[in-house]
């Protein structure tokens, strides 16, 4: 397109998720994401003590979307995925559903509009927390060596294990938390930077020299707008299918059959 020139600020590229230290020279992994994480570790904490501090028999609006959200988890993800045993990780999933949550809401937020989990570093550590509980608890449920044996021995015919054992090894447990943090990180990056790309776009648009050009630039705010509402949905849809994920690998460590 001839004439139109972007003059903006910030154009996006991927330094946006690098971003710069709080205090120069003094701790450079002071970025605004640690900030984020523990923001949101605050809201989760403060949202439930507040809904609790006076449970009434009649709930509170606080008080009743905290049980629906616990509820959900426990009924829904922990008890549905893992069984009556469930019970127990419940509160374990009902704080990852919400910590991831409200940390990929942040990329809605004016004045914040990224996600920590945009940065594959978040994602990759939640993703080793579930590697870590689901591992212990098989071992723990069934000994180190049986577990070994459900998890990476399938029941093939014993020639065909020679080809099978190393795949299971790769695919249980080496890959598992690979594909949770990439799955979570691949969303979040991808939304952030095609909000930037449509929200820039239009500004881009709106000053082109061509008057031709600049009615387009509505159109590429209406397309912002348009994914800001899915970006909602995905933000959503990726704490439920991390948590439910996890809940599965849990219940799978907790099988007495491959």
């Amino acid at each position: 397109m001839v004439g139109v020139v972007a003059e903006v600020p910030f154009p996006p590229d991927v330094g946006e998720f690098f971003p710069e230290p709080v205090v120069h020279g003094w701790a450079p992994w002071l970025t605004k994401f640690p900030f984020l994480v523990w923001l949101a570790v605050a809201i989760v904490i403060l949202f439930f003590l507040i809904a609790y501090r006076s449970p009434k028999l009649v709930p509170t609006r606080t008080q009743w979307i905290a049980e629906s959200i616990y509820g959900f988890v426990r009924k829904g993800i922990a008890e549905d995925v893992i069984g009556p045993e469930g019970v127990r990780f419940a509160p374990y999933l009902a704080s990852l559903f919400c910590f991831i949550l409200v940390t990929n809401m942040f990329g809605l937020v004016p004045g914040i509009q990224m996600s920590p989990n945009a940065h594959i570093a978040f994602p990759a550590i939640l993703a080793l927390l579930s590697w870590v509980l689901y591992n212990y608890v098989g071992v723990r449920e069934h000994g180190l060596l049986k577990y070994l044996k459900l998890s990476v021995v399938p029941p093939a015919p014993w020639y065909m294990l020679w080809l099978l054992v190393p795949i299971e090894i790769f695919t249980t447990l080496l890959m598992r938390p690979f594909t949770l943090a990439l799955r979570l990180f691949a969303n979040m990056f991808a939304g952030h930077m095609i909000l930037v790309v449509f929200t820039l776009g239009g500004f881009v648009l709106a000053n082109a020299d061509s008057v031709l050009i600049r009615p387009i630039s509505l159109l590429s705010w209406a397309m912002a707008i348009a994914m800001t509402g899915l970006e909602l949905l995905v933000a959503v849809l990726q704490a439920y299918v991390f948590t439910l994920l996890t809940a599965s690998y849990v219940s799978g460590s907790l099988s007495t059959e491959h």
